[in-house]
């Protein structure tokens, strides 16, 4: 059992998305970065880790890309709470608790990826 957010966790999560047949399916011919910042993290007061998707494959790591297509940030609660599946991301832009800037457009065509992301990542085993 890895600790959320952890460099274990990342480690997992990418082997998880990457053998997630709905998650390849999704990214399938499509090239994005996200850029993920967690704040009142329990360790840390501000981490910060990305999701690249290119050929056909996915990777997670902590740190910075030099130029996202998106930016999310939320608090350490939030990021727990989707995780968990106890928010969705919508519910949690829609009441202010996750904030998301840049290319909004490639976004949400990429909608599917970030649901896909989701459902990849509700079988790890974490710990809070």
């Amino acid at each position: 059992m890895s600790s959320f957010l952890s460099e274990e966790w990342m480690s997992e999560a990418t082997e998880a998305l990457n053998a997630h047949d709905g998650f390849s399916t999704a990214i399938s011919g499509v090239e994005l970065s996200l850029q993920f910042v967690v704040t009142d993290h329990p360790t840390d007061d501000e981490l910060s880790y990305h999701l690249v998707v290119a050929d056909d494959g996915a990777g997670l790591a902590q740190g910075t890309l030099d130029d996202p297509d998106v930016t999310v940030s939320n608090d350490y609660e939030t990021a727990t709470a989707i995780s968990k599946g106890e928010l969705n991301t919508q519910m949690a832009f829609m009441t202010g608790k996750l904030k998301v800037a840049g290319n909004m457009a490639k976004l949400m065509m990429n909608q599917g990826v970030v649901n896909e992301f989701a459902n990849a990542l509700s079988s790890l085993d974490v710990e809070y």
